[in-house]
């Protein structure tokens, strides 16, 4: 692996997180964005992820943050943590990371593509066919989309030997795993360049062994947040009860509502119509427990909030209230 200068499609939640580890580690990284008036958003949310780096820092370096709850261990690892160094390379993560509007000049010299885009095919196909004729004959590209095939876009690219996902968790410094999948033409060299990638920038890289919708963590996720939405829009509950059923049983540290606040809501609004497709998510046993999914009730209830402005955790307000 010989890469260097790596280029974030999408500053979202995943994409700004994704491009701070990246520069973090080391690497040249440019946001790529479609218009100027972006170029703010995504500057403030790379500061806020700058303080939230160095507060960690802070907290890692403390007596109470030295154990495995609380260690961001995309930061460093407990045997090589060193604050001051950490901390500089927060600080430059933020002060190198470049955010530009311009295609081709951005794409010209490119190692690596993440791709971080909305979760909808005809979107990503779209860009792909954008950027195509822009990229080096080098250049991997990669997705971070959390439900759909690689297979699926794969010839969009102009590169299928070189394309695959690699899904990111969020809080990507201290979640800090990177699943890893191709499809039918990946070349296997640039499949093990990715894992090495992700390495690098200190996730620990899980392969799946064959495509499938939702990877490993959101094949788990996404049926228990359905499964939450389901419960409101049947009326069975509200939010803050549904999550209190969930952290107070299991002891984790956030219910379903709180996860879908973080993801934001118009992602929570794509996955819901990518599985309302799904003729039966469950087996024949389950479905004698079990009515179907009340999609069309979990949509009215999103464009409701959406509506309103209620867009998640980074707009201020989704199921629940933040500060900005």
């Amino acid at each position: 692996m010989n890469y260097k200068n790596i280029v974030v499609i999408g500053g979202g939640v995943l994409g700004s997180q994704i491009a701070f580890q990246t520069a973090y580690s080391g690497y040249n990284v440019t946001v790529l964005v479609r218009e100027d008036d972006d170029k703010k958003v995504i500057r403030n949310s790379l500061r806020k992820l700058r303080d939230t780096y160095l507060d960690t820092i802070e907290l890692m370096a403390s007596k109470e943050g030295k154990n495995n709850g609380t260690w961001a261990r995309g930061i460093a690892s407990q045997e090589s943590f060193k604050k001051d160094e950490c901390i500089k390379k927060a600080k430059e993560a933020y002060e190198n990371i470049v955010i530009d509007t311009n295609q081709e000049e951005t794409l010209k010299d490119c190692d690596l593509v993440i791709e971080s885009i909305t979760e909808i095919l005809e979107v990503k196909i779209d860009l792909y066919k954008q950027i195509a004729k822009l990229l080096p004959e080098k250049a991997v590209i990669v997705t971070n989309s959390s439900t759909l095939l690689p297979s699926k876009m794969a010839s969009a690219t102009g590169r299928p030997e070189k394309y695959l996902a690699m899904h990111f968790a969020n809080h990507i410094w201290k979640n800090n795993i990177a699943e890893i999948m191709g499809h039918s033409g990946t070349d296997r060299k640039y499949f093990d360049e990715i894992v090495a990638f992700a390495e690098s920038i200190s996730m620990v890289p899980l392969a799946a062994l064959q495509e499938k919708s939702g990877y490993l963590l959101n094949s788990m996720l996404v049926p228990f947040l359905l499964c939450a939405m389901d419960l409101l829009a049947n009326g069975v509950s509200d939010p803050e009860t549904i999550d209190k059923a969930w952290t107070l049983g299991t002891g984790a540290p956030n219910g379903p509502f709180q996860i879908l606040d973080v993801v934001g809501l118009e992602t929570a609004r794509n996955i819901v119509l990518q599985y309302q497709k799904v003729p039966n998510l469950f087996d024949p046993l389950l479905k004698k427990m079990m009515l179907p999914y009340n999609y069309d009730g979990m949509l009215e209830i999103l464009d409701k909030y959406m509506d309103e402005g209620k867009l998640g955790k980074n707009a201020g307000e989704g199921f629940y209230k933040y500060d900005k």
